[in-house]
């Protein structure tokens, strides 16, 4: 008989049958300033999706003959999205996510609510993307969209079908519908913000940032104009007969696909240089200022001869790259791991709260200097705002920083603090700036 292995839950809440909060908008004391929430009410509502016509990769037997034709299918896709919400609105702030198992339903908890009124406003908000990892769900960053949206910013977070915990299925449908799923969301999301469209006026789909996490973040650098290698294309376990082809640098279906109303894109561990994806050809490509995240100890994407080698060899645009340093694939990105999440899955053969957290840094930490980071990083590259960008002009080691005020609370000509943090508070981290070549 199959041993079940059960959550290992607090004694409390067992004892008292109360409901587990899983509460994903923690902000710690020692949060950078920009990481607090915004001022404006957030909502938040599910969205469906259909992108007609696409290749069925999973429909394709890669042992067999390449057929004549690929066959082709309707691919759906579910959207959470959050947004500015009216001052008076009100609705259920828990949402209902997966975990990493594929099988248990949780409930979170944070400030956006269900179903909420938009906000009027005459100017349109900035959209975003979020495209998670795989596996992952449109909830796994939630806690970077609602922040987001309390600022003015409308979310928009993609379920990839075939790469969330309970769609899992072939990696080469990942590899190549990724870029092609944001793109076709933003498409969707423009129609919807258009005259006559559900969410008229509510945001401008012209000025959209673009947010990856792993698998999300290698499908935002071909979004971005980065070109797979010929080699990757090739790859046995990867797209099926060739079907990568369409993202190979240089190739006319990739030339064509980087869409101007993209203006800039973050990646969180971004994945693929470990693996032979990404050359300084491909990375040539990349066409819009981009924003790298990732722990100095990876051990999935991998640093050195991966995360920090695809922001060495984006060459044309400015760059930057944040490392939490001996931090791990997690982070800055996942939202705190439930409460449910801590326990043995044999079928995974590890703890399910793995998939959350990392060895060193705190979630709720890291999800707080993420937050901060991003907001000064959309900020200054959707809404102009210069201010934000000083928050990014930065001593590269935070521990080299230098803290020097006078008794008034200005700064002495040797303050060298990174802007934003608190005495003390701006450790272990490294921010760096790369110009175009």
């Amino acid at each position: 008989m199959k041993k079940i292995l059960t959550p290992v839950l607090p004694l409390a809440l067992i004892a008292g049958g109360a409901a587990l909060a899983n509460p994903i908008d923690t902000q710690l004391p020692d949060a950078p300033e920009l990481a607090a929430y915004g001022p404006m009410p957030v909502g938040v509502r599910q969205l469906e999706m259909v992108n007609p016509d696409q290749i069925d990769i999973l429909s394709i037997d890669p042992t067999a003959e390449k057929p004549a034709e690929f066959p082709r299918y309707d691919r759906p896709l579910t959207v959470e999205m959050w947004y500015p919400a009216a001052a008076d609105a009100t609705g259920s702030t828990e949402m209902r996510a997966f975990l990493r198992d594929g099988t248990t339903e949780v409930t979170l908890t944070g400030k956006a609510m269900r179903d909420a009124v938009p906000a009027g406003t005459d100017t349109p908000y900035p959209l975003i993307l979020i495209s998670h990892g795989y596996p992952g769900n449109r909830f796994l960053l939630s806690h970077l969209a609602e922040n987001l949206a309390s600022k003015g910013y409308v979310v928009a977070s993609i379920d990839h079908t075939d790469s969330t915990y309970r769609t899992q299925a072939a990696f080469g449908s990942t590899l190549v519908n990724r870029s092609l799923d944001q793109l076709f969301v933003l498409e969707e999301m423009a129609g919807r913000a258009a005259e006559g469209g559900e969410f008229a006026g509510l945001y401008d789909a012209n000025n959209t940032g673009l947010i990856g996490y792993s698998m999300g973040g290698y499908g935002a650098i071909i979004t971005a104009g980065g070109g797979v290698t010929e080699a990757s294309v090739a790859y046995s376990w990867g797209g099926p007969h060739g079907t990568l082809g369409i993202h190979q640098a240089g190739s006319d279906t990739h030339n064509a696909l980087p869409d101007p109303r993209i203006k800039t894109a973050v990646a969180f561990g971004p994945w693929g240089m470990n693996t032979g994806f990404w050359d300084a050809e491909g990375l040539a490509g990349v066409q819009i200022p981009m924003l790298f995240i990732a722990g100095s100890q990876d051990d999935v994407s991998l640093y050195e001869n991966g995360v920090r080698a695809i922001w060495d060899n984006v060459s044309g645009v400015e760059t930057a790259l944040l490392t939490y340093e001996n931090g791990g694939h997690n982070a800055g990105a996942p939202m705190p791991a439930p409460a449910e999440s801590f326990y043995f899955n044999e079928d995974k053969g590890s703890y399910v709260s793995d998939h959350y957290t990392d060895p060193v840094w705190n979630t709720a930490r890291m999800n707080n200097i993420a937050q901060h980071f991003v907001t000064a990083w959309m900020d200054d590259a959707l809404k102009s705002n210069n201010e934000a960008g000083s928050y990014l002009e930065l001593t590269p080691n935070s521990n080299d920083g230098v803290w020097s005020m006078n008794e008034d609370g200005t700064a002495k000509e040797d303050h060298s603090y990174w802007k934003g943090f608190a005495k003390g508070t701006a450790k272990g981290l490294r921010y760096e700036v790369k110009s175009p070549q």
